[in-house]
């Protein structure tokens, strides 16, 4: 290896330290897709229709809201069971990975509630923030 070669490999390492983790990407990548960490956190209180679901998660509309459950069913996070009826019912819940999710939107939710004030939220997140369960809330 000559000493221009040497020297670049020295100073550019194949591994920057600081490099974000590709798993940690790929997590705030899905979660953070506008609405699937708000429907898996309110999915952490029980099972639930489409209906219940729309009526907790405000502002969603029912075709993003139809979207986001079927991609949180297809990436294993969510279950949907078929209730013959009449009338059928549709329920969707966690499985277990989306339930191994919950205490990390906990702490999420606490570390918000501590370091992220509502009037941040408000300001600057425009129409891109969520708002859930309440109007006040981010």
């Amino acid at each position: 290896m000559d000493e221009q070669a040497l020297r670049q490999r020295v100073e550019r390492p194949e591994h920057d330290p600081r490099a974000c983790d590709g798993a940690l990407t790929r997590a705030f990548g899905f979660l953070g897709k506008r609405w699937n960490g708000v429907l898996l956190a309110t999915l952490t209180n029980g099972p639930g229709g489409f209906s219940d679901l729309r009526r907790a998660v405000a502002g969603i509309s029912d075709s993003v809201l139809s979207d986001r459950l079927t991609e949180l069913s297809r990436a294993g996070l969510v279950s949907r069971t078929v209730h013959e009826g009449p009338p059928v019912a549709v329920v969707y819940e966690l499985t277990a990975a989306g339930r191994a999710l919950s205490p990390a939107l906990t702490a999420l939710t606490e570390w918000a509630r501590e370091n992220l004030p509502e009037e941040a939220c408000l300001r600057g997140g425009g129409g891109s923030s969520p708002r859930s369960l309440s109007p006040r809330r981010c």
